[in-house]
């Protein structure tokens, strides 16, 4: 960019990214916490919580609640079903149907768990007029476009993908080669 960068330009840029860096810090250290106290993602945790709230609630309703798309949020319920916090109840109403319910181990857990980050931001982003947050979203799409690599729906704030999990064990473990150059 050099010289010819203006000085309002390089400070607009810079309360951008420095109000990126607020965001994301407070994102990974709230993650962060709530790994550290209750062993679940901050994803897991913001979904235990809104589920907790909504007794009976479809995949499709806690999608809605966390605003967060169907298949991101099946993925984080898949993972609080295995650890036995929630259950799939068959519906009395229609059989096909099935309700998540949090079990009381997922209650006691929520009793101990920090505040999920994503209440505040979601709070935050309610605090903005409708033309402000139109502007946001156009804004924040068009990054998101200069910078993704990938399409697809992406998994709800910090909670891993499988081939993100896979990747970071891979590089946890070291490969045959890495170790024989290791030791030499």
């Amino acid at each position: 960019m050099g010289s010819h960068v203006s000085e309002a330009f390089a400070t607009e840029v810079r309360g951008a990214l420095d109000a990126f860096r607020r965001i994301v810090q407070t994102l990974r250290t709230s993650s962060r916490d709530a790994e550290r106290r209750v062993g679940l993602s901050s994803a897991q945790l913001f979904a235990l919580q809104q589920l907790n709230g909504m007794s009976g609630a479809s995949v499709n309703d806690l999608a809605a609640r966390t605003f967060t798309h169907q298949s991101s949020v099946s993925v984080v319920v898949q993972r609080l079903v295995s650890r036995r916090l929630v259950a799939k109840v068959v519906s009395p109403d229609d059989r096909r149907r099935v309700r998540l319910t949090v079990t009381e181990t997922g209650r006691s857990l929520l009793r101990k768990s920090p505040e999920p980050v994503q209440e505040r931001l979601i709070a935050g982003i309610a605090t903005l007029q409708a033309p402000e947050r139109r502007a946001l979203v156009a804004a924040l799409g068009t990054i998101a476009d200069t910078l993704s690599v990938r399409d697809g729906v992406p998994p709800m704030l910090f909670e891993e993908t499988r081939s993100n999990a896979v990747a970071k064990r891979r590089a946890k473990t070291p490969s045959p080669s890495t170790d024989r150059v290791a030791r030499t």
